[in-house]
């Protein structure tokens, strides 16, 4: 397992097999410079000699953000682009951190100053990133697999950034990383692994082990309390649906003050399998299926570090869990299904199933008295058509909360893109029969008109919406993603719940 560790003044980077050198390559006035790396300059590790930007840009390497050229000898050197000079930020940090692990794969350990080109005021992001970039590319997930080949990386070492805020964001990054890890590899296990009842149960082991409040309400209780939507997507399966509801008070703050504490809702699809019920996938479409659970996971990864955190904010979580499945017993289009706040909303395509058991969550969740809620779902295809596979797309009623969101995820280093909601697109899941229906207009801005969905069950609580539909998954293995789960959305909400501060109604819309 890779360990991150600091050191101002490592004992010898020479034994270490790979040493890494931060190259930024830009203009000045006084013409093309490379910047070499200070910390380890001085100990007698430097660029190799007559490599000028000339040379360089002859063997590929033209320093942006990302590239990394091995240059073989003892130690070895890998050579570590940053982009333009000046244009340094951490999001080029974790990117060039993740690069770093993947080109030393299968040597034991690496020494690197990546850390130290930002200012100390920077300390704590950067080391946070790095931490990040480098744990996360790291990631393997090979619970099946006959031949595992993890990273045989095992030390990471940053030179020249031993400080109070280096500590403190290696301890960051390794939280986030942590949870983010948790997150795939729930999103990674096969449906048949990973039921809405082992989903339960993993969620109250790590409850039990973090110190926080849950419940777990069975398919009786769900049917009890009125959960229609949560409820009726589950009669097509043979496994019952479970709702996981998670509760994070701040230590100090006793049950007369929780009410007084800003407080903060998180609520997260958790469809572990999609068939898509009667309105049935192709075989394709059902391929990745197991991931539309990757709103719950985000929930549960939060909830798996927040007492670690400690945020001075109560949190509170919901999980609503269930498989979609073409059962004898399954809803049919043109049903009509209740919510639990009492809102009827007509199923015409069983496949948009993830809005139907979301609604159940959110009504909750204003129960609760919530200041403000962010849920996060594999909603719509429609989202991907949008903002493609790299960008999460955002829905909200609230600009402040949106803008709160939106600063959390750029913290982060989660694309997020904010999309409109144009109060004549309501029209678009009018129902004849009931107050709304689970599809909008053929063909047109379907992943609105499945916000617009969700905000009948938010009242005036300032809410945020996050598709993760597209930005859940990678097809492909590069940076810190491998393929498969990606973790979306909870580095955004550990952010979040960090600089959460209670929205005024006021401004709702």
């Amino acid at each position: 397992m890779l360990s991150i560790t600091d050191s101002a003044h490592p004992s010898s980077p020479r034994k270490d097999p790979i040493v890494a050198l931060v190259v930024n390559v830009g203009n000045t006035p006084k013409g093309a410079t490379i910047g070499v790396p200070v910390t380890l300059s001085r100990q007698g590790i430097s660029l190799p000699r007559g490599m000028d930007r000339d040379m360089l840009a002859g063997r590929g390497f033209s320093g942006q953000a990302g590239q990394v050229l091995v240059v073989p000898g003892s130690p070895t050197k890998v050579l570590l682009g940053l982009g333009e000079v000046g244009a340094i930020t951490v999001d080029s940090l974790r990117t060039a951190a993740a690069s770093l692990v993947r080109a030393a794969w299968n040597e034991p350990s690496v020494c690197t100053d990546l850390v130290s080109v930002m200012p100390a005021k920077d300390a704590v992001a950067a080391a946070s990133a790095v931490t990040e970039g480098a744990l996360l590319a790291a990631y393997t997930y090979d619970n099946y697999r006959s031949l595992a080949k993890p990273c045989t990386l095992t030390k990471f070492t940053l030179t020249g950034s031993a400080s109070k805020g280096a500590v403190a964001g290696v301890e960051q990054g390794s939280l986030a990383a942590e949870a983010v890890k948790l997150a795939r590899d729930l999103v990674n296990t096969p449906a048949g692994d990973l039921t809405p009842t082992d989903f339960a149960v993993e969620a109250e082991r790590i409850a039990a082990a973090s110190g926080i409040g849950i419940q777990v309400w069975d398919e009786h209780r769900i049917e009890q309390e009125r959960l229609g939507g949560l409820r009726g997507v589950s009669l097509g399966s043979d496994q019952p649906p479970r709702l996981v509801r998670f509760e994070y008070v701040p230590k100090g703050v006793t049950s007369r003050g929780a009410g007084r504490t800003p407080t903060l809702a998180v609520v997260g699809k958790g469809i572990t399998f999609d068939s898509g019920g009667l309105s049935l996938k192709s075989g394709d479409g059902m391929m990745t299926m197991k991931m539309d659970m990757g709103g719950a996971a985000a929930t549960l990864a939060l909830f798996s570090v927040i007492a670690r955190l400690a945020p001075p904010v109560r949190v509170i979580g919901y999980c609503v869990l269930t498989e979609n499945m073409p059962g004898p017993s399954a809803i049919k289009p043109g049903d009509v299904l209740r919510g639990r706040n009492g809102k009827t909303f007509e199923v015409l395509n069983t496949d948009a199933e993830g809005r139907l058991v979301l609604a159940d969550g959110l009504a909750l969740a204003v129960e609760d008295h919530v200041d403000a809620i962010v849920d996060l779902a594999t909603l719509t295809g429609a989202i991907i058509v949008a903002l493609g596979k790299d960008v999460t797309g955002l829905f909200s009623n609230h600009q402040g909360f949106a803008q709160q969101v939106l600063d959390a995820s750029s913290r982060a280093g989660e694309s997020t893109w904010q999309m409109p909601m144009p109060a004549q697109y309501r029209r678009h899941i009018d129902s004849s029969i009931a107050d709304m229906k689970n599809l909008g207009s053929p063909g047109q801005a379907g992943s609105i008109a499945a916000a617009f969905f969700l905000k009948e069950f938010v009242g005036d609580v300032p809410w945020v919406h996050l598709d993760i539909a597209g930005t859940a998954w990678s097809d492909v293995e590069g940076d810190i993603f491998s393929r498969g789960g990606t973790g979306a959305g909870v580095r955004t909400l550990i952010e979040l719940v960090r600089s959460f501060s209670a929205p005024a109604r006021s401004s709702s819309r």
